[in-house]
């Protein structure tokens, strides 16, 4: 049914860190659907990737060469949004990173915690605190969605603080809901398990003797991709999700409902022990 199409046109939307990855897959969505996108990314060879793409599907878009860790840029960005397009209805705090970081938080100091902080969480501070005032001005209502990672919903060794700041976007997303309700701006979180970007690659880290593993690790039998991460972005977009805020979707092929549990490679039963005799892992 003609009612049942989802369409994104006479929207504007911003998404970070868009130049690759599950940014890139959101903000190529968002404009196949007819959005104006605000292209949000710092390197410059993956912004004049994003800029030619676009152009070459005549799609309405902003190409914005910005580090989201700078407050100024991000503030003359949404600047050039307001002189642009007037309005924003959609935001994606998208960018993150462990930035590299694998141990424990015994060995970690205080510069270690700033470069997380900066990475993925006050970013997210900055920009949603920059865009509001022109959401709120179009009295229209809107969408932030806020990207954080399956591993602040549960443990990880070697990554405390990472998993911390991560943490700390459910809490803000939760208590922004309740702020902006009343203005029509739902505030949700996706949270991905391992996902094949440009930036992870998680097939070229399996050894060579657990290739055909990954079914066994992740209930639905691969690992996450950007399309992935636009399908859900896309729903909390649309007016599909126009009663849906304050929540999280985890986007992690059913890792966190296993709690832990894995298939057995040779018998296909299921076990909570581990199920190979090293990590599987080679990086």
């Amino acid at each position: 049914m003609a009612e049942n199409r989802i369409s994104l046109a006479d929207q504007v939307a911003i998404v970070t860190g868009a130049g690759a990855g599950l940014g890139r897959g959101i903000a190529e969505a968002y404009g196949s659907l007819g959005a104006s996108v605000v292209v949000v990314e710092r390197d410059p060879e993956r912004a004049e990737n994003a800029a030619a793409w676009f152009e070459a599907q005549r799609f309405p878009h902003l190409i914005c060469r910005v580090d989201v860790e700078d407050g100024d840029q991000v503030r003359r960005m949404v600047g050039e949004v307001d002189e642009r397009f007037g309005r924003i209805d959609i935001l994606v705090n998208n960018v993150g990173d462990f930035c590299g970081q694998t141990k424990p938080f015994a060995r970690t100091d205080e510069d270690d915690w700033q470069i997380l902080y900066e990475a993925n969480f006050r970013h997210v501070l900055r920009v949603t605190h920059a865009a509001l005032p022109l959401m709120q001005a179009g009295k229209r209502g809107g969408s932030i969605i806020n990207i954080s990672t399956i591993e602040a919903h549960r443990g990880i060794p070697n990554g405390a603080v990472y998993s911390a700041f991560n943490a700390a976007i459910g809490g803000f997303t939760r208590s922004l809901a309740l702020e902006l309700g009343r203005d029509g701006i739902r505030v949700n979180e996706i949270a991905p398990e391992t996902s094949d970007t440009e930036q992870v690659q998680p097939r070229n880290w399996v050894a060579p003797e657990y290739q055909g593993h990954t079914k066994d690790w992740i209930p639905l039998g691969r690992f996450g991709t950007p399309r992935d991460a636009a399908g859900c972005a896309v729903f909390l977009a649309s007016d599909l999700s126009s009663w849906v805020t304050g929540t999280t979707l985890h986007l992690d092929g059913g890792a966190q409902a296993a709690g832990g549990w894995y298939r057995v490679h040779e018998t296909g039963r299921w076990t909570n022990m581990p199920v190979v005799s090293d990590a599987g892992i080679k990086m």
